[in-house]
């Protein structure tokens, strides 16, 4: 039997691409005065031109982690994922996230269940320094079977520190911070494995110490702080949240040049079960996942140097020379530019 892949599963990055592409091109109408879209595109975070600062503002979901949530009805953990899912990409940047407002679509009203969420919102925006603003439950009974939870990011860079992926240069070194677990994508390929293996969510199995159910759940890995911090007193050149589509997101820095990750961190033992139980091939598992990679910093050798003595799981996975995609060790190009 051929192995699974996220398209089997149900998703197919390729096929999402076109269909972002295709509302986009829809999207021509251009504001005039102050707050106006920065001529800067393609980051983690969109840019809104704002005096000497950059505005930022993104959006994003919890995905079919929620699905898990609901399974073993444990729901106060991803409050933390949908906070961490859009402060993660802000500091891509090099911004500050400083306002939030959450969304839940819902299929009736759950006191127990708004509380248990709002107190993951509430603990993902201390570890952020962020305040929620505000937000929106949406009671949709014909619509929704379950709970849908998504939220939108505002942060502020200012001109002269934003970051951009452009200052990236051949010879740079790729550092990785590790990820708390499999964070908030690629979940439907890893309840497809463990399903078709017969493994339930609340079950046990070789190699992993807890439930999958709770592997799966390990909230997302918040890298505000450190990031702020480390970008304060170190130089660097790109930042890239390593999100839906695994290494592929790298390509989002500067063109005409190769990533080439030669010393990879480790996989969590998460990610060797399911590529194991799936039969799921290398490439894939790596524009899936983040196979332990959960932010990647970009930055000159003696900037790296310095930037990994100071923090901890932080690691130098490979380095930039001319070329074009990713190369995951020197005998496979994972990806070209697209």
């Amino acid at each position: 039997m051929s192995g699974w892949t996220y398209a089997k599963a149900g998703v197919n990055i390729d096929d999402k691409s076109s269909a972002i592409e295709s509302l986009v091109k829809e999207l021509k109408f251009k504001r005039t005065g102050k707050g106006r879209a920065s001529d800067l595109k393609g980051m983690f975070t969109s840019l809104i031109e704002f005096g000497d600062d950059y505005l930022t503002l993104c959006t994003d979901g919890v995905g079919t982690k929620l699905l898990i949530a609901a399974e073993l009805g444990i729901w106060d953990t991803v409050g933390i994922d949908c906070i961490a899912m859009n402060v993660n990409d802000t500091i891509c940047v090099g911004a500050e996230p400083i306002s939030f407002v959450d969304y839940i679509a819902i299929d009736r009203p759950d006191e127990d269940l708004t509380n248990a969420i709002g107190k993951g919102l509430e603990k993902g925006a201390e570890m952020s320094n962020m305040e929620i603003v505000g937000g929106e439950i949406a009671v949709l009974p014909d619509m929704v079977k379950s709970v849908d939870l998504s939220g939108t990011c505002l942060g502020f860079v200012n001109k002269k520190n934003v970051i951009t992926g452009q200052d990236v240069s051949s010879g740079d070194s790729i550092i990785s911070l590790a990820a708390s677990g499999v964070h908030s994508n690629g979940l439907t390929l890893a309840r497809k494995v463990f399903e078709s293996a017969g493994i339930g969510m609340r079950e046990k199995t070789s190699g992993i110490k807890r439930t999958v159910g709770m592997e799966l759940l390990e909230p997302t890995e918040i890298y505000v702080r450190r990031i702020l911090s480390m970008i304060k007193d170190h130089k660097v050149t790109g930042m890239v949240n390593i999100t839906g589509g695994g290494l592929r997101n790298l390509l989002r820095m500067r063109k005409g040049l190769r990533y080439v990750i030669d010393d990879p961190v480790k996989p969590l033992p998460i990610f060797d079960k399911m590529q194991e139980l799936g039969n799921i091939e290398t490439r894939e598992m790596y524009q899936t996942f983040n196979m332990g990679m959960g932010y990647t910093i970009v930055a000159p050798p003696d900037e790296a140097e310095a930037i990994v003595s100071e923090n901890r799981n932080a690691k130098i996975v490979g380095f930039v020379e001319k070329g074009n995609g990713v190369l995951y060790k020197p005998d496979k190009l994972l990806y070209e530019h697209y």
